[in-house]
């Protein structure tokens, strides 16, 4: 296997196991600062340095643009063969190759998987001085004048925060498609606009809103677990308790360039092996409000197929996809 012809970390080569990492190394959250993809990105990055399990410096990007459509174009593409750039990704991976409106050329096949990482739901969330205490008041307000309620989040149209915030609504009788829906480039933006009285309600990621939560600015209707969260959403009811007959996981993975070479693929395959057993990673879970759930490369790509399945099923009850 031939060796780098340069030191540079952009330069898009590959490297051999001998010499890989040879310069720093970037991880890609393709939102805003803030959301769930900034925040993975950089507990990755601290917890990888912080153990000296990765000596290289890791610097974080944040790409936004299109829900994460926008990077994965480039990264599908202009860094397929960059060993240097990884990226930090979720459902919309899945989501944005398979919808109809918006619809990316490029999905999960368009990259080499490399590890999921973590476990988190979605939430349901107003303002503390909201009118709706509940989700059922809510969806029945939608229900009455859909045009009059505005839905955000920090994805695109048909992207996860989207699916998240109409699910319920789709459940409880309405048509997804009469809800009106603003998106923002990442959870952080998505709330701003909540706060600022842009929008009505949010559909984001349960672990995002706690520290809003905490500080008593808004107040979380639901969360699409299965069971109630722990924590400062410990008093949450979930969509099925609060009468919807639905869930949804949002799952976070980091991810490598289609054309890796695999003794990079082999090197950061060990090391996010070694870095979930960790207590600096279990320390980042604990304060995000994240669970663990791991799964090595293999692993990982079953599931991926496994959930674009889920997601297509998904989209197409919703009138969504493709």
């Amino acid at each position: 296997m031939a060796g780098c012809s340069s030191s540079n970390s952009n330069s898009g080569s590959s490297a051999t196991k001998s010499d890989y990492p040879k310069s720093n190394i970037s991880i890609v959250a393709p939102s805003g600062a803030g959301g769930g993809w900034d925040l993975t990105a950089r507990s990755i990055a601290k917890t990888m340095n912080d153990t000296k399990l990765i000596e290289k410096p890791i610097q974080v990007e944040n790409k936004p643009g299109g829900g994460g459509a926008v990077f994965m174009a480039q990264f599908a593409t202009k860094e397929v063969k960059n060993d240097y750039m990884l990226m930090v990704k979720s459902p919309p991976i899945l989501i944005n190759h398979d919808k109809a409106e918006g619809n990316s050329p490029y999905g999960y096949k368009d990259t080499r998987p490399l590890a999921q990482l973590t476990r988190d739901y979605g939430a349901i969330v107003v303002k503390k001085d909201s009118p709706y205490k509940t989700l059922e008041d809510l969806l029945n307000a939608i229900k009455k004048d859909p045009k009059s309620i505005t839905l955000a989040g920090g994805s695109a149209p048909g992207s996860m925060d989207h699916l998240v915030g109409v699910l319920p609504a789709f459940k409880f009788g309405i048509d997804p498609a009469s809800v009106k829906y603003v998106s923002y480039d990442g959870g952080g933006e998505a709330i701003a606009a909540l706060l600022g009285n842009n929008a009505d309600v949010i559909a984001t990621d349960a672990s995002t809103i706690a520290t809003y939560v905490k500080s008593g600015n808004v107040r979380v209707l639901a969360v699409s677990s299965s069971e109630r969260l722990k924590g400062e959403l410990a008093n949450v009811p979930t969509f099925k308790e609060s009468g919807v007959d639905a869930e949804f996981t949002i799952w976070r993975g980091i991810f490598g360039p289609k054309d890796m070479s695999d003794a990079a693929f082999n090197y950061w395959s060990e090391k996010l092996k070694v870095m979930v057993e960790t207590e600096e990673w279990k320390a980042e879970l604990e304060k995000n409000g994240w669970e663990s759930e791991y799964r090595n490369a293999d692993d990982f790509t079953t599931y991926l197929e496994e959930q674009d399945k889920v997601i297509v099923e998904l989209l197409t009850a919703l009138k969504m996809q493709k």
